[in-house]
């Protein structure tokens, strides 16, 4: 199998052969043309296939309202007791509707509620106690604000009930692999979903983590996911894809992963980036402690927009919102 990564730009001066990425704020004139076991080699757009060419220049649909030509801010909100940047700080419902308030004012698009820790080591939680851990907190955002609702699962029956209390996306870390019934929970719903990658489950995922080609490893299985929802009723234009930083991956795969972001274009689905405060951030920063690591998510955000990526999933939603900002004005 032949794999094309675009060589994404952003500067002013566009030439006329360019072709825009995703329908966004990126285009390229090149890709990188890439096959296992060989050298990858750079072509121009002309040499790439035509059907290759349109996943890659498609623009892509609205997800639960929000526009994918420009980034999207996905404001996370943990409502567990062990997550491994803030939990326990919103478990209770009263801290997580008052954070919920203040991350909309920071200039999330965005929330994604979570009650089940997916750090490297944690226990799965009951579907009951996930439920009442989330369904209250996202019935009672909606209720205040009309900002969309993703919810953070890998579970139908904990799906189901977000959706039923007004969220309006699945963000499941197990791309509908965990439960059966996970696919036709998202699909009956019409809600979009976002498929992510891991190797392993969170209790083992970080014991070693090995790939042939971590880039093209990825890609193969989320093409996969993709075509199993599509199968399973879930329209391709309300799908999103996640590489899956940190989950089942080296501090080098999270590295190669990051510099090839620009080839998961070539799936047709918007991308999400989720690197907030990642523990490669801490290594390569110098910073511990996860609350440390800001100015790193931060970095690592802004190289994911340069990649044209749709949206950010971040804990620090005002630095963010911030140097994304900037980023744009300038570009």
């Amino acid at each position: 199998m032949t794999y094309y990564r675009p060589i994404p730009m952003s500067d002013p001066h566009r030439p006329k052969e360019a072709r825009t990425l995703a329908g966004g704020w990126c285009w390229f004139t090149h890709a990188e043309r890439i096959a296992r076991g060989r050298q990858g080699e750079v072509v121009p757009v002309a040499d790439i296939p035509e059907d290759v060419l349109q996943r890659l220049t498609d623009p892509r649909a609205a997800i639960a309202g929000l526009s994918m030509t420009r980034p999207q801010i996905m404001g996370i909100l943990n409502v567990t007791p062990d997550s491994f940047s803030d939990g326990g700080r919103f478990d209770a419902p009263e801290a997580a509707l008052a954070q919920a308030g203040r991350m909309i004012d920071a200039g999330a698009d965005i929330l994604d509620i979570g009650g089940e820790s997916t750090r490297p080591g944690a226990e799965t939680v009951d579907p009951a106690q996930e439920v009442a851990r989330t369904a209250p907190v996202v019935a009672a955002i909606r209720q205040r604000h009309k900002v969309p609702i993703s919810i953070d699962t890998r579970k139908a029956e904990v799906a189901h009930a977000a959706l039923e209390a007004g969220a309006t996306l699945v963000n499941d870390v197990a791309a509908l692999t965990y439960e059966g019934d996970m696919a036709q929970t998202v699909a009956s719903s019409g809600a979009p979903v976002c498929l992510m990658h891991a190797q392993g489950d969170p209790a083992t995922m970080q014991d070693a983590p090995h790939y042939e080609d971590v880039v093209l490893d990825v890609y193969d299985f989320l093409s996969d996911r993709v075509a199993a929802a599509a199968a399973a009723g879930i329209r391709r234009d309300r799908i999103v894809v996640d590489p899956g930083i940190g989950f089942g991956k080296t501090l080098e795969h999270n590295l190669t992963l990051l510099k090839n972001l620009s080839i998961f274009h070539g799936l047709g689905c918007p991308v999400l980036l989720g690197a907030s405060r990642k523990r490669f951030i801490g290594t390569l920063g110098n910073a511990p402690q996860a609350h440390d690591r800001t100015s790193g998510s931060v970095a690592v955000a802004l190289h994911g927009v340069r990649h044209g990526v749709q949206i950010l999933r971040v804990h620090d939603t005002y630095a963010t919102r911030q140097a994304l900002s900037l980023h744009q004005a300038l570009n």
